[in-house]
């Protein structure tokens, strides 16, 4: 095991909420949360392709949820995604991780080490445009949620 795996690759959010929940949308041109939360799927997909292959590429999609308006859905599509994504890291080594880079175009080559912490960016600020619906919902933020995003 090396020292991606041992980082806490996922939140809890769809435990707070219902399918009704993932049907609400904020004013003006705003996705459901349940397309919101697709959406982070996608990127984690980008993310997970980009350890395989060296390379970083937005429009990657490997699946998608059955539904985007189901928990029970998108629970099912995450934890297929974060199998996929802890196998692609499990294979890699630690010297791969601080010397193999990735391209994401335009010249910017970063490590799988900084990929990874990028990555870890695109997490918190999901948790942060979820935390918008969540407050709009008047959803009261679990202690857990509290700790991560605040």
């Amino acid at each position: 095991m090396n020292s991606l795996i041992e980082e806490e690759l996922r939140d809890q959010l769809l435990d707070m909420l219902s399918d009704a929940e993932l049907a609400y949308k904020l004013p003006g041109n705003n996705p459901t949360l349940g397309e919101l939360c697709a959406e982070m799927g996608y990127v984690q997909q980008a993310y997970t392709q980009s350890f395989k292959t060296l390379k970083h590429d937005w429009v990657y999609r490997d699946s998608k949820p059955e539904t985007p308006d189901s928990v029970a859905s998108l629970k099912t599509w995450f934890k297929k995604l974060d199998v996929q994504l802890v196998e692609a890291l499990s294979g890699l080594s630690e010297s791969e991780i601080h010397t193999q880079q990735i391209d994401r175009g335009h010249g910017f080559t970063p490590s799988l080490h900084v990929q990874f912490q990028i990555y870890r960016e695109a997490i918190l600020i999901f948790y942060a445009k979820a935390s918008i619906y969540l407050k709009a919902l008047e959803k009261p933020y679990s202690d857990e949620w509290k700790g991560w995003v605040g």
